[in-house]
């Protein structure tokens, strides 16, 4: 999950003054150029150094940031959360060379970043790496990469049109196991896969995340720019705890789906090569659980794809799991491949083989063949450098998040979306293309002109 927080006005940059620009700049520790320092022994000359900053320094953000700084190669310079208390947790551990904002535009318009790790609550996370890129930065985004369809293909078209490097931070897929289980399927010894089964189950009880007494923001909290693109409302420090508790909230997160599919779901799309699903069904709703929260505890999502159906199932109100655990509750999770010779089952760290009888010939595990991952995070790090695509880079994450924005476009509907690739949209079908885009609070505007 991850840990967030902030985006975009229209023609937000005329927006900061060039006074607080320059406060800013005066007040952020120098960074020496590449060329008044060469290289200092058992370092990496500054010309290969990473200026990285952060938006967003809660749950995964922190993660995330560590798994980067802790590299020679890499120089954390600005730090924005809209949580002075969160901000200067981390910024004490970077004393020195990184300081601190509360607007993620100034750091954005600061030239001695580079790179910007944006791990902030989801329903910012289509605005601050748009702007992000606009303004030249690479970046890491916090999965779910977005939360609709106009939202994926925006992100996507703007990476592109701006020419920067990016990851989707599904850090699973970098994982042995998952390499492991591509190459069986990919070796064609299972046979034809005609279904995949996928789920993330959990049982927060009746009560669920339960219900937070009425009070005003912490001190030192921007509660109207956390809240930024998304409706007003009240403080609530459930809501603003963490990633966990943000998945109960439909407007910011829409749910458990988006906070845990990705990782899932990206098996069976890289394993298949799977693309935009044809058709997609979702139905659920909120049954068992009565909290602060008003995202559904139960969704069932039905994918269809050339030659292939995907399912996935949520459910905050039980949490059995097949072959991956039962009785007492626990978050569990699970992939089933149902192929003609076989099934092969698989979690994060393990899978198995099922055979069909005497159909499967050959048991042996296929040769590994998928180099190992020097890490999600180093991969991003080693692409700024070569400007090679990393393995979660948009143009390959794009197809997982279109195929979760379009579950909750069904979902809200109640009906089936059928996507029209060569247009790229929902086919034939008025309403459900207005659901595909969302509607920010004023200020913050969709930018439209990356679709």
């Amino acid at each position: 999950m991850d840990g967030k927080e902030i985006y975009k006005v229209e023609n937000s940059s005329e927006l900061l003054s060039r006074r607080k620009l320059l406060r800013e700049a005066v007040a952020a520790p120098t960074i020496v150029s590449a060329s008044a320092l060469g290289r200092v022994a058992g370092q990496p000359a500054a010309s290969d150094r990473i200026n990285l900053g952060i938006v967003g320094v809660n749950g995964m953000g922190r993660g995330n940031l560590a798994n980067c700084a802790k590299h020679s190669d890499v120089v954390v310079t600005a730090i924005c959360d809209v949580s002075r208390e969160r901000r200067e947790k981390a910024l004490a551990l970077h004393k020195g060379t990184a300081s601190g904002h509360n607007d993620y535009r100034e750091l954005l318009a600061r030239k001695d970043v580079d790179a910007v790790i944006v791990a902030t609550p989801p329903h910012w996370h289509a605005l601050v790496a748009i702007d992000a890129v606009k303004a030249g930065k690479d970046i890491y985004l916090q999965k779910p990469m977005t939360l609709y369809p106009d939202e994926t293909l925006a992100v996507r078209n703007a990476v592109n049109r701006h020419k920067r490097i990016s990851q989707i931070g599904t850090q699973i897929h970098a994982g042995a196991n998952y390499r492991r289980v591509v190459e069986w399927i990919r070796s064609g010894k299972l046979g034809k896969v005609t279904v995949v089964r996928t789920f993330n189950v959990m049982n927060q009880g009746p009560n669920g995340i339960g219900r937070a007494p009425k009070q005003p923001p912490p001190e030192g909290l921007d509660w109207d720019r956390w809240l930024g693109p998304g409706p007003a409302r009240d403080f609530n420090a459930l809501l603003y705890a963490d990633s966990y508790n943000h998945c109960s909230f439909w407007p910011y997160t829409r749910g458990w789906t988006p906070g845990m599919a990705p990782h899932i779901i990206d098996l069976p799309i890289w394993a298949l090569e799977l693309g935009v699903p044809e058709v997609t069904n979702c139905v659920g709703g909120r049954f068992a659980i009565e909290d602060d929260g008003d995202a559904p505890d139960t969704q069932e999502i039905t994918w269809h794809y050339p030659g292939v159906t995907m399912h996935w199932m949520m459910n905050c109100a039980n949490s059995f799991a097949f072959d991956f655990g039962r009785g007492k509750p626990a978050r569990r999770l699970g992939i089933y491949f149902h192929a003609v010779n076989g099934t092969l089952f698989t979690d994060y760290g393990k899978h198995e083989i099922v055979p069909e009888g005497d159909l499967l010939k050959d048991r042996t595990p296929p040769a590994e063949t998928i180099p190992p991952s020097p890490g999600h995070e180093r991969e991003w790090l080693d692409a700024i450098k070569s400007r090679k695509e990393p393995s979660c880079s948009v143009n390959y994450h794009y197809k997982v998040d279109l195929a979760l924005t379009l579950a909750n476009v069904s979902y809200q509907l109640g009906r089936s979306v059928r996507w029209d690739p060569k247009q790229e949209k929902i086919a034939g079908d008025k309403q459900a293309q207005k659901a595909a885009r969302p509607v920010y609070r004023k200020p913050w505007k969709f930018p439209a002109e990356y679709l």
